[in-house]
């Protein structure tokens, strides 16, 4: 791959109207209509790396384009002169390394969270010796190969591991594709987390094939679960679950759609030494809790992790109906004086609608309580205080009254 540097980058102008004080503030984006899209501009190659001018010709950074996507522009580096090549990766793979290495004692975590650690639209979860890339901008999937060698020659892992799927991909336009880069994998990988150990299937498992970003939100649930009976709604690989049983759980019943997934799940659990207490149930989530309630079913702790209901603005009324119907639901199954966690990671619904949904959800189940607790996600997903896409995730933990 050239790099950037090397040949004439082309120049890319806002609008005059277009807010490049937001850019020069930290901004991340810019959008096509904040754009001149010329025939110059729109013939421009998906993940074209480009000089960006505000109005008056003044440089703002080097930007990352795709004239196919409402975000038509990426900042990459605030300095129009950087040489977008192998050092620059190096660097920022490092800077993102020094910061996980002193947060966590083993190497498993999010590695990169996107323009939070300056490469947009990239997330990289690592997993002790491998890696995952999500490549979810144009100029991403263009540099995969320099992302994966800086990726190893930084980090010493030996497998990566390209996860192309998801929403963000489509909106760029690009195809889906999960595939290895580097190296070979004989199976799940198994993780050490708050004193459980998980099993994530990289090749063929949900995202990167755990969830990092929880981890502080199962530790605060497992405070909770000393001799409780729990149940894990949409436990995917037993997040909640698998730690509340390594925390002394007395029980822990996980409900998800997806077989794989509960057997993923069944495996931490005979991993962790906690096969004995734990149980599964594969199905539609709200079918089963409204078919617990129908039998008598309550828990000490409840924990509801549903997908994104609310993914855009245009979903939003809808994705707040179903948190607030996931709250409903669940708060039946809650025993007096017991806990609900309920959560979200749709980055449409802020906190404060989020809370509301839950409490009105809660209030129709019957039931009323106090917020104990609210979380977001760890420090290995931190947030870009411009963009507030990047603070995505919220879990309340409420106790429901006698």
């Amino acid at each position: 791959m050239t790099d950037a540097k090397t040949t004439e980058l082309p120049t890319v102008r806002l609008r005059p109207k277009a807010e490049a004080r937001a850019i020069r503030h930290g901004f991340p984006w810019v959008y096509s209509d904040e754009l001149v899209t010329d025939r110059r501009t729109r013939a421009l190659r998906a993940g074209t790396i480009a000089r960006l001018e505000d109005a008056e010709r003044r440089a703002l950074g080097l930007v990352a384009m795709n004239t196919g996507s409402r975000i038509i522009a990426r900042m990459l580096d605030r300095d129009a002169e950087a040489d977008i090549g192998p050092a620059w990766f190096d660097a920022r793979l490092s800077r993102a390394l020094e910061l996980r290495e002193r947060l966590f004692d083993a190497p498993y975590y999010r590695l990169i969270h996107a323009e939070a650690d300056g490469l947009p639209g990239v997330v990289v979860d690592r997993f002790g010796d491998a890696a995952v890339i999500q490549p979810n901008a144009a100029w991403a999937e263009e540099r995969l190969d320099d992302i994966a060698a800086a990726l190893m020659r930084i980090t010493g892992v030996t497998t990566v591991i390209k996860n192309g799927t998801g929403r963000a991909r489509g909106l760029e336009g690009l195809p889906e594709e999960t595939r290895l880069l580097a190296g070979a994998l004989d199976g799940p990988v198994p993780v050490p987390m708050n004193g459980a150990t998980y099993l994530a299937d990289l090749l063929g498992g949900q995202k990167t094939g755990l969830f990092y970003d929880q981890r502080p939100n199962h530790a605060f649930a497992a405070r909770l679960a000393e001799g409780a009976r729990v149940l894990d709604v949409f436990s995917h690989v037993g997040g909640f679950g698998l730690a509340a049983l390594a925390a002394g759980a007395a029980s822990a019943l996980c409900v998800d759609g997806s077989q794989a997934a509960l057997d993923l799940a069944a495996d931490g659990a005979r991993a962790s030494g906690t096969i004995e207490r734990f149980d599964a149930r594969k199905g539609d989530a709200f079918a089963v809790m409204e078919a617990l309630a129908d039998d008598g079913a309550q828990f000490d702790l409840v924990v509801c992790d549903p997908p994104a209901f609310a993914p855009s603005k245009k979903a939003l009324d809808a994705g707040l109906r179903a948190y607030e119907r996931v709250a409903r639901l669940a708060a039946p199954l809650v025993a007096p004086g017991g806990y609900l966690g309920l959560c979200s990671c749709s980055h449409a619904a802020d906190l404060t609608r989020f809370r509301n949904a839950s409490a009105r959800g809660i209030g129709r189940g019957g039931r009323r309580g106090q917020l104990l607790h609210t979380g977001f996600a760890g420090p290995d997903h931190p947030m870009l205080p411009q963009l507030a896409e990047s603070g995505y995730l919220k879990a309340l933990f409420f106790r429901l009254a006698p």
